[in-house]
């Protein structure tokens, strides 16, 4: 498999001031043509640093691609790090420079003198076409490595690679087919599902699988290469089946499904309706629920039933059970179920309370503490949770841990 590194430049980057979404729109589009990305690199507007950057790449890619740190100012310095880099001059190009004027005065603009330096490239590179804007790409082969430098802007940057850069890229890599399976993953931790797939994440293997982890959601990237299409799809669904024997149940859907849809087309296909009563998560649950198109079918009712008084007044918990086990508690998440899936008459009902902080944790009932209670027919299934991070995650982790005890009650 070919191999590509990326090198993103400038000081915004580095202070987090702004995100770097170019990096990962290239990394999916060179996935999708059987290229792999096996290094990034985040630089400064410094032109050792750049130089530096690419001799790093060249080492294990055989693809560089460097976006950023064209334009027209004193810290626009990508031009002279890859010329150190080559070790060669840079050198006007008066093509470069009368359609660089050519842009601003079909604007009614007068070009400024700063300008001028983006018509400068190092000696011997080839320039790519920009139509966006003013910053000429630039294109060279050196030492059996391809690279490419592209605008830090988005939109030129994308423009100018899927003009001048990715059918080059293509023809490189024609010959073979990738085909990317993505499986999605709830209910237990990254480390805990590198030690149950073991061999299958080996380093090396085709297909190839790793895994990315956000909000709790674990998702399974299997990439499968092959000489055809059909092949590539053959020995992806062998590596699946094995993927799905050992995970089982932690697996809830592909590609990009959220639990909040699968858990609806669950609800659905059965003919099920579902009822909420959420305390700490503020009604996320019915977002997520309602995010997806066609979830009247199955939504019922929900309550968010933030104080003790509402619990009673809405659900019919008793004030008592409240005093005696407290509003975060098995009993009183119970009672909350039971409650909404009473008064709705659905067929499930979820019942959510606990701490999502910063404040309002003690020593046995900390920050984080969550009771969560799914009842169905003539059962309730309640669990407890100690989830840790900002209220925020903590708020969106319990409402997924609860659709994902819907999910698994749904599939009994």
């Amino acid at each position: 498999m070919i191999k590509a590194s990326i090198i993103s430049i400038g000081n915004e980057l580095l202070s987090g001031q702004t995100l770097d979404s170019n990096r990962a729109y290239l990394s999916k589009k060179l996935l999708g043509i059987g290229v792999l990305v096996v290094s990034g690199y985040t630089v400064s507007d410094n032109v050792d640093s750049i130089s530096r950057s690419l001799h790093q790449s060249s080492e294990d890619a055989d693809i560089i691609l460097v976006t950023g740190g064209l334009g027209p100012t004193d810290d626009d310095v990508t031009r002279g790090g890859l010329a150190q880099y080559l070790g060669v001059e840079l050198e006007l190009r008066e093509d470069l420079l009368e359609k660089i004027a050519s842009y601003f005065s079909g604007r009614n603009r007068e070009m400024s003198e700063t300008n001028k330096v983006q018509a400068y490239l190092p000696a011997g590179t080839d320039a790519l076409s920009n139509e966006l804007g003013t910053a000429p790409g630039i294109a060279v082969k050196a030492g059996g490595k391809s690279i490419y430098a592209m605008p830090g802007v988005p939109s030129e940057m994308k423009a100018m690679f899927e003009d001048s850069v990715l059918g080059v890229l293509e023809a490189l890599t024609s010959g073979q087919a990738v085909v990317v399976k993505k499986l999605k993953c709830f209910g237990t931790g990254e480390s805990k599902i590198a030690e149950m797939l073991g061999d299958l994440m080996e380093r090396g293997r085709n297909p190839l699988v790793n895994c990315t982890v956000n909000k709790g959601v674990i998702t399974l990237h299997i990439i499968s290469t092959a000489s055809d299409k059909v092949e590539a799809e053959r020995i992806g669904a062998e590596v699946e089946t094995e993927l799905r024997g050992r995970l089982g149940e932690l697996i809830y859907g592909s590609g990009e499904q959220s639990l909040a849809e699968v858990v609806g087309k669950q609800l659905a296909a059965r003919g099920k309706t579902i009822a909420l009563a959420e305390s700490c998560t503020g009604g996320l649950v019915a977002k997520l629920l309602t995010d997806v198109s066609g979830s009247s079918e199955y939504f019922r009712y929900g309550w968010v039933t933030y104080s003790n008084e509402a619990k009673t007044k809405e659900l019919d918990v008793s004030a008592e059970l409240i005093e005696k086990e407290g509003a975060v508690s098995e009993e009183v998440s119970k009672s909350m179920a039971l409650g909404a899936k009473k008064i709705s008459g659905a067929d499930y009902a979820i019942g959510i309370t606990g701490i999502a902080g910063p404040g309002g944790g003690g020593k046995e009932k900390p920050v984080g503490l969550v009771h969560i209670s799914v009842a169905a027919d003539n059962n309730i299934e309640s669990s407890c949770f100690t989830f840790s991070h900002d209220r925020n995650f903590i708020r969106y982790l319990t409402a997924q841990t609860s659709l994902n005890m819907v999910r698994l009650a749904l599939s009994r």
